[in-house]
């Protein structure tokens, strides 16, 4: 649900981007499950642009590797928006900070320790009750 929520949401916004949405192909989202309401989609959205950047997405399908790389940024910047929306800039941080660990983890070649980021970010955003 998480994922077709995300690509609603992208398919919403119209353009490049959208066009380049297909039908998730996977009932549930490893990530976005981990929190819940919103969170889960904001979550995904930032896994979605870290997999144009580095993996395999799994709803925005741009052919264009430049524009995988914009669509990845685009989507980075609209999960963290929709947390700045909520005003929970912890959450912003830790999103922030995983952006950045995974950017250095595959510069250096060690993607073991972007996927150690993300389970670390994903337990610290669901460890508070409010989410």
């Amino acid at each position: 649900m998480t994922l077709d929520s995300l690509a609603d949401a992208v398919r919403g916004e119209s353009g490049l981007l959208a066009d380049a949405v297909g039908d998730p192909p996977y009932p549930r989202a490893e990530w976005g499950e981990r929190v819940e309401g919103e969170f889960g989609l904001i979550v995904e959205a930032i896994r979605e642009g870290y997999e144009l950047h580095y993996g395999t997405p799994r709803v925005v399908v741009p052919t264009d590797p430049d524009l995988a790389l914009l669509a990845g940024d685009r989507l980075y910047a609209l999960g963290l928006a929709r947390l700045a929306e909520l005003g929970d800039l912890e959450a912003v941080k830790v999103l922030a900070e995983l952006i950045s660990e995974g950017a250095r983890a595959h510069a250096g070649r060690a993607p073991e320790r972007a996927r150690a980021a993300w389970n670390e970010a994903a337990a610290r955003l669901a460890e508070e009750p409010n989410r």
